[in-house]
């Protein structure tokens, strides 16, 4: 049989004296990817968002200036007027009411009382006296009462008790034309000023 023949590496041989080794060139290094800036640290879209923003702010102030102007000029041609409910009401026919009676019909809407005596009738505003609170009838005690500081008033109106600094303010009074009563609140009679006496604060009737 013939032998079969392994061929070995032969080692390579040693470079001559003086002569130079080949060069290798160095493999380079991987390069890495470019990464593109984000937009907020870009600064020329910073610039451009900055350039839009004040287009922007520019138009709005303009745009708000023309709302303003506009709502100015409308409110000029159309004046602001209060309507205010009216001061003057009718209160119905004398004989509705009852001689001794504190009608307190009024008093929600118009905060107004009606007194009726023997020899006429007069109106109380319920408000009392000393900070603008609404007193409250107490036909047990004969009395009105404040329930915000105590003050109480006398069925005439004069203050008795508390710290209310003055009696009630009465209401213009008067007969309308068909024959029903009619209150004003815009007329006042203060008795502090000698004005229960007056016409207008007191009503008198007989029927």
């Amino acid at each position: 049989m013939a032998e079969e023949t392994i061929d070995t590496p032969q080692p390579e041989a040693p470079a001559a004296a003086g002569a130079s080794a080949p060069k290798v060139s160095p493999t380079p290094l991987p390069r890495k990817p470019k990464q593109d800036r984000p937009p907020e640290q870009d600064p020329g879209i910073w610039r451009m968002n900055r350039r839009n923003l004040l287009s922007v702010a520019g138009w709005m102030g303009f745009l708000g200036f023309i709302v303003v102007s506009m709502v100015g000029a409308l409110r000029y041609m159309f004046p602001r007027v209060l309507f205010e409910p009216p001061t003057k009401f009718k209160a119905g026919f004398p004989q509705d009411y009852v001689v001794g009676e504190v009608s307190e019909k009024f008093k929600d809407e118009k905060r107004v009382w009606i007194v009726r005596e023997k020899d006429g009738f007069y109106a109380l505003i319920a408000i009392c006296t000393h900070l603008g609170c609404t007193p409250r009838w107490l036909p047990g005690d004969d009395k009105f009462k404040c329930p915000c500081h105590g003050s109480g008033f006398y069925k005439s109106g004069i203050n008795f008790e508390g710290p209310a600094p003055r009696p009630l303010e009465r209401a213009m009074i008067s007969l309308a034309d068909d024959g029903q009563l009619e209150i004003d609140r815009s007329i006042k009679f203060l008795y502090e000023k000698n004005e229960w006496g007056k016409s207008g604060s007191f009503l008198p009737f007989t029927g």
